[in-house]
């Protein structure tokens, strides 16, 4: 497989420009969001998390004793759900610049659905192929990530690749297991007609923001810098006036009635909200080729 060649960083869009930017291209960079202060605060509660401080993690594992803060970091490559269990990222969900950014996007009313901790330090694998509206499936079209560099994300360690305009035509593509040691366990997309010399590498410094499209096709590659890590946090959201049929449906419950209710809304009003929340997700970890694939 061709690899790719760099290409140069993908500018901040102004304010003015985002909307276009992203309806174009289907992403737009916010620039710097978090400050130095905050950014060192969001690292302190990635290593709390990892050691399991704030609540049980699925799958996590209890550190040694006298364990090294970077050595319990590197045994995780993601963690889901970590706003379940921090106040902390929980409130920069709610980031009035990221929030700002996402109602010119989005709309007036958004739901947070899921958020998901990287650490990716060094040798660790990337993803596949992939558009995140196959595995978050809104009704609207609204889903959108906003992907927030903890450190300063580069081509060496691993940031996020993306194909602008990918998600114009709309069009969830197939997907199927890989088995490429380069990325986790992740199905990969295929048969989406784009040429990988199609892709441009989105290199961010750390407390800048990306946000892109549930459509638009991205990957990343494996961390290959000789130390440091990338650690970014994701959080994914959508319009709070589409349900959200996340599962499938049981006990003979139409699909066009499944809504999935363990949200939080993060600007405007809930149209849904009389049928109220529920706190069925947990943190748990992100199954990579370290500790073995389940199909």
């Amino acid at each position: 497989m061709k690899s790719f060649v760099a290409a140069p960083v993908v500018p901040a869009a102004a304010p003015s420009s985002l909307g276009q930017s992203y309806a174009e291209r289907g992403f737009a960079v916010l620039g710097r969001v978090l400050g130095p202060d905050v950014l060192a605060l969001v690292r302190e509660e990635a290593v709390r998390i990892c050691r399991g401080e704030l609540g049980d993690i699925d799958g996590a594992a209890v550190p040694e004793p006298g364990e090294a803060d970077l050595d319990v970091l590197r045994r995780y490559l993601c963690i889901h759900f970590p706003h379940k269990i921090s106040p902390l990222l929980r409130g920069i969900a709610s980031e009035p610049k990221v929030v700002s950014g996402l109602t010119e996007v989005i709309g007036p009313n958004i739901k947070l659905v899921q958020s998901m901790l990287f650490i990716k330090s060094e040798g660790r694998p990337g993803q596949a192929w992939h558009q995140d509206e196959a595995h978050i499936p809104t009704r609207d079209r609204s889903l959108t990530a906003a992907w927030i560099a903890l450190d300063d994300a580069t081509v060496e360690n691993g940031c996020l690749w993306v194909i602008p305009g990918s998600h114009r035509p709309g069009v969830i593509f197939p997907t199927r297991p890989q088995d490429d040691v380069r990325f986790d366990c992740t199905d990969e997309a295929y048969d989406f007609g784009y040429r990988e010399e199609d892709a441009v590498p989105v290199e961010l410094p750390g407390g800048s923001v990306l946000v892109f499209d549930g459509y638009l096709l991205h990957r990343s590659l494996p961390n290959t810098g000789r130390h440091g890590m990338r650690r970014a946090l994701v959080n994914h959201y959508m319009s709070a006036e589409s349900l959200l049929p996340w599962f499938p449906p049981g006990n003979g419950e139409a699909m066009a009635l499944l809504d999935h209710r363990d949200v939080l809304l993060v600007a405007g009003r809930d149209p849904y909200a009389a049928a109220g929340v529920t706190d069925i997700m947990r943190p748990h970890v992100r199954a990579d080729r370290a500790g073995g694939c389940l199909r």
